[in-house]
């Protein structure tokens, strides 16, 4: 399989017990989890070789953060030690009109005060496939975003294909700070992954599209698709396509172009929502595994990815504990749910 390297920061989460608000709550339920370590998670249960770049304290919370990804298979070989602290993440979960709420607790972490000489990005994408980051990443510091650019930079020398999902986060940034970011490190990028709102605020691009009023019909992508593409050279255009009817009750599909031709997944209707944190990482996961994959096949490529997703939606936590026959399985139709026996 594959060597596919992410770099990002994995958080430790404290998540109030069920749907309890953080008001009631006395105890927290704890994981580990962050962007692009999700996306790690993801391509190690489909068998890649996956490798997760971060920088982490030496002591004990630290090394538990490092557990966790090696948990599942993911390769921690270029996660640097040192620094004061983990970052943290409280999340709320909604139900029904009540929306989710997450509250960041991320300032000072180690890889956002992390300095180049902490990472040999050649050393780091020698012999790698594929390059993923988020646009968390170059939020979380101004010192984070060079290091993004320095990757990147590696990641081209090596001839590896490199990826992106927009992820705004206006905790993090603002839409003016995002773009003049965003917007020139996309000339390394090869395959763009955004849902509306972070291709209008990273970008700068506004697809015509009624995303509040729940009306996300494929058509209103296209001449963004087109002109993303045209500005920024990208070898695929892909977005989500969310239709959040409640907290716990979303319509699921995406769409992808490849500069010929569009192709638009099945549709999903999810409910219950178990957990929707790390479903649009689950989402690049998929499409990365599906990609590499069937290179000749986007759509069957954005079927697994649109498929992992969905049931992401179902697993608590922030990773995707789901193998690429379960994907399968469901991408094929087997939605049943039937207890297997």
């Amino acid at each position: 399989m594959a060597k596919v390297v992410t770099l990002g920061e994995i958080m430790l989460r404290l998540s109030s017990p069920g749907q309890k608000r953080f008001v009631q709550s006395d105890v927290f339920d704890v994981v580990y989890g962050g962007g692009e370590a999700n996306v790690a998670v993801s391509c190690a249960n489909y068998g890649h070789d996956a490798y997760f770049v971060s920088k982490l304290p030496k002591h004990e919370i630290g090394q538990c953060a490092v557990n966790a990804l090696r948990r599942y298979g993911v390769h921690t070989d270029f996660i640097a030690r040192g620094g004061n602290r983990v970052g943290i993440y409280y999340l709320e979960t909604g139900a029904s009109m009540r929306p989710s709420k997450v509250i960041y607790d991320r300032a000072g972490s180690s890889i956002a005060e992390a300095d180049p000489q902490d990472f040999d990005f050649d050393k780091i994408m020698e012999g790698a496939d594929w390059f993923h980051w988020s646009g968390i990443t170059p939020a979380i510091s101004d010192k984070a975003a060079e290091l993004t650019k320095l990757a990147c930079e590696a990641a081209k020398r090596h001839g590896v294909t490199v990826s992106v999902d927009l992820n705004f986060r206006k905790k993090l940034w603002t839409s003016e700070k995002a773009q003049s970011i965003m917007k020139p490190l996309m000339k390394y990028v090869d395959v763009c992954i955004g849902n509306e709102e972070d291709a209008q605020l990273c970008l700068g691009f506004k697809p015509d599209a009624d995303v509040e009023g729940g009306k996300t019909d494929a058509e209103g992508y296209y001449g963004i698709f087109k002109g993303m593409m045209q500005e920024f050279g990208f070898k695929y255009v892909v977005s989500t396509l969310r239709e959040s009817l409640s907290a716990t009750h979303n319509g699921w599909k995406a769409l992808i172009y490849n500069g010929k031709e569009f192709y638009q997944s099945k549709h999903y209707d999810i409910m219950p929502i178990i957990d929707r944190v790390g479903g649009g990482d689950s989402f690049s996961g998929g499409l990365i595994h599906g990609l590499l994959t069937y290179p000749d096949n986007q759509g069957k490529a954005l079927e697994f990815a649109v498929a992992a997703s969905a049931l992401k939606h179902t697993i608590p936590g922030d990773f995707n504990m789901v193998s690429k026959e379960e994907v399968e399985a469901l991408a094929g139709g087997d939605a049943s749910g039937r207890v297997q026996r």
